[in-house]
């Protein structure tokens, strides 16, 4: 059976990284080990979701019908380990139990978060995929065993989604694995957003799959062949962005694939700052990363993208919307940087 390595990034959500664990650790038909990454949390954390396993500490109860993937809670305790960076990215221990937490003591945002854990993976040498999940989710039993058994029967597949479905609306699909992006404008559209679930997933992946560019980050299971060939997530990014520039960088060498059988039901947003008017930070961080991933991958575009971004100044600006003119705006201005981390 392959060795899975489950990757959460906790950053001040200790609520939700247990919500997802009590769902997470009920996984069947498959060999996994669980590594939630904590990405300098404020809220003490570490110490929160380690009294949670010990059993001193109630989970976190689910809402409606999702409750059945959480209750009753999970025996305890559940062992567990606690690892700095630097032993966790040198493997650990031989005998780190299921669940291990890993302090990362400063936050490296969405891709320096789960490369930390990937290269703890790759570092204990038995890895045949990762799965890089949300920590704002909860997942059926068999959401795992789905996409092995997807990625497993297509060597061709270097990342697979799942079928996202909004935890506040599960009747709702978020997006049908990935999203389908446009170099022209930047903008991406999740697949199959906002219809109808179940009724509106394909038993056959291979549609979806054609009209992919890239999968969303909320569900990823990667194989070992794809790390080994594209490396890790580029760092530089720091959140927005790092799907697109994965699957960019796996072109030609792997297909995006999708798991009709794999489900999860994700909180939007609920890992992350809002990218929203009332979020400046976000907004500029938005549109300047996806502006990189162009200079990257996709530069005869650039000038169509600058124009695009003017128009968008210049309408926000008509609505007297300031605060977005002015991150599209900064976004427009900032320096152009290229470092990032991959190994």
């Amino acid at each position: 059976m392959p060795k899975v390595y489950v990757v959460l990034v906790n950053w001040n959500g200790w609520q939700d990284t247990i919500e997802c664990l009590e769902s997470l650790l009920r996984s069947t038909n498959c060999d996994f080990r669980v590594v939630v990454c904590d990405n300098g949390s404020r809220d003490d954390s570490l110490a929160r979701i380690a009294a949670w396993a010990e059993g001193s500490k109630p989970a976190p109860v689910s809402v409606g019908p999702l409750t059945r993937f959480t209750t009753p809670s999970l025996s305890k305790p559940i062992p567990l380990v606690i690892h700095d960076r630097t032993k966790a990215e040198q493997g650990g221990a031989p005998d780190d139990p299921q669940l291990v937490l890993i302090d990362v003591a400063a936050n490296l945002g969405f891709a320096g978060g789960n490369n930390v854990g990937l290269r703890y993976a790759l570092a204990r040498g038995d890895a045949d995929y990762a799965w890089l999940l949300n920590n704002d989710t909860v997942v059926p039993p068999q959401s795992l065993s789905a996409l092995v058994e997807r990625m497993s029967g297509a060597p061709d597949v270097g990342i697979c989604g799942s079928v996202l479905v909004q935890y506040h609306a599960p009747d709702r699909i978020q997006a049908l694995g990935g999203a389908r992006y446009s170099p022209w404008t930047t903008r991406a559209y999740h697949l199959g957003a906002g219809e109808v679930f179940p009724g509106s997933v394909p038993s056959d992946p291979a549609f979806v799959e054609s009209q992919t560019s890239y999968v969303v980050g909320a569900s990823m299971l990667v194989s070992r062949r794809f790390l080994d060939a594209v490396g890790l997530m580029a760092e530089d990014y720091f959140l927005y962005g790092e799907e697109i520039d994965w699957a960019a960088r796996a072109k030609g060498l792997f297909t995006m694939g999708f798991a009709p059988a794999s489900v999860v039901y994700h909180k939007v947003g609920g890992s992350t700052p809002k990218a929203t008017a009332k979020d400046a930070w976000a907004l500029e961080l938005l549109y300047a990363n996806k502006l990189k991933a162009t200079r990257r991958f996709f530069r005869p575009y650039l000038w169509i993208n600058y124009c695009w971004y003017c128009i968008e100044v210049a309408k926000a600006s008509a609505r007297r919307d300031w605060i977005r003119a002015r991150s599209v705006f900064r976004a427009l201005t900032r320096r152009n940087e290229s470092t990032s981390s991959t190994r």
